[in-house]
C-alpha cells in the first residue's frame, strides 16, 4: 500500500498550514490493528501507520488499541511486515507525537485500551473505569493538553454495546468532568460512541459538550461504521469552548479495509 493512496483526506488543507488557533483532531477504532478471521486474517498496523500519518491531525484519538498479545504476536511473526516490537500506540505515534495509553479491556492472550497521540505537549494521564457490567471493560482516557500554551482536556472514550449502557456511561463522564476539568477550561471528548440508534447528542449536551459538525452539515454526512458501506455516525467528536468549521470522513478501499470502522476528522478553533 503506498503513501500516496492516502494523500487526499476530505478538503482539508495540510494541517502544519493550519492558522494557530485552529486544532485538527482525528477519532479512530482501529479494531487492534488486525482484520478477518482465522487463517483469513492480517494485520493492518502498518497500513495504519500510513493511515494517521497522512491524517496530520494535532490530536488523535484512538479506541481498540492493543499494548500486546501473545495469541498474534505468535500468529503474525515478528519481521518487518509482523507483529510490532512496541506497543501499538508508539508504532502508530508519527515522529514527534508524545502518546497517551491506558488498558480497558483484559482478555485471554493481552489486553487494548483507548491512546491518544498528540503533537502538542501532555500533561498527566488518567483513567476512569466506567464499565457498565462484567462482561464489557470500558474506560475514560483523560490528557490535559498544553495548546499553544492553553490548557486543553482530552477524554478519549469508547461505550458499550448497550443503549442503557451508554446513558450511564455518560452520566459517568458527566461526574467525572465536573469532578475533574475545570468549569473555564476547553475540553474534546472523542471516540467510538457506538450510538446506532443517534440518541446520546442530547445526554453529550447536558455535559455542557457539542457535536463536531460543520455549519449546514447533517451527521449522516459523517458515517463511520461499518467501513464498507458506512450507515452509522458511531464515532463522534464533542468539544467545550471550541467550535467545528469542517469536518470529514475519509472513504474508499484503503480505508475500508484497514478497519471495521473509518475515521473521523475534524477541525476546531475558539468558540
Amino acid at each position: 500500500m503506498r503513501h500516496s493512496q492516502f494523500s487526499q483526506i476530505g478538503s482539508f488543507t495540510h494541517s502544519t498550514l493550519l492558522p494557530t488557533h485552529q486544532l485538527r483532531v482525528a477519532t479512530y477504532n482501529i479494531h487492534k490493528g488486525v482484520r478477518g478471521m482465522g487463517r483469513g486474517k492480517r494485520l493492518e498496523i502498518h497500513n495504519l501507520v500510513l493511515g494517521i500519518e497522512a491524517m496530520d491531525a494535532d490530536l488523535v484519538f484512538l479506541q481498540e488499541v492493543r499494548q500486546m498479545n501473545r495469541a498474534e504476536a505468535r500468529q503474525f511473526p515478528d519481521t518487518h511486515i509482523g507483529w510490532p516490537r512496541v506497543p501499538q500506540a508508539e508504532y502508530l505515534a508519527p515522529e514527534g507525537y508524545d502518546v497517551a495509553y491506558h488498558t480497558n479491556a483484559v482478555t485471554r492472550h493481552g489486553e487494548h485500551g483507548n491512546a491518544l497521540l498528540s503533537r502538542w505537549p501532555l500533561g498527566d494521564v488518567g483513567h476512569h473505569d466506567v464499565s457498565d457490567h462484567r462482561f464489557e471493560q470500558r474506560g475514560l482516557l483523560h490528557v490535559p493538553v498544553q495548546w499553544n500554551g492553553v490548557p486543553l482536556h482530552t477524554i478519549v472514550v469508547h461505550l458499550g454495546l448497550i443503549h442503557g449502557s451508554r446513558l450511564r456511561q455518560v452520566q459517568r463522564l458527566a461526574e467525572f468532568i465536573t469532578a475533574e476539568v475545570p468549569a473555564g477550561e476547553l475540553l474534546i471528548v472523542a471516540g467510538d460512541f457506538n450510538d446506532w440508534g443517534e440518541r446520546l447528542d442530547e445526554p453529550m449536551q447536558r455535559c455542557g459538550l457539542a457535536r463536531a459538525v460543520a455549519p449546514g452539515q447533517a451527521p449522516a454526512r459523517l458515517n463511520t461504521f461499518p467501513s464498507r458501506i458506512p450507515m452509522f455516525s458511531m464515532d463522534r467528536i464533542y468539544t467545550r469552548g471550541l467550535r467545528c468549521v469542517a469536518a470529514s470522513v475519509p472513504r474508499g478501499p484503503v480505508w475500508a479495509r484497514m478497519s471495521d470502522h473509518l475515521p473521523l476528522l475534524a477541525e476546531l478553533e475558539l468558540a
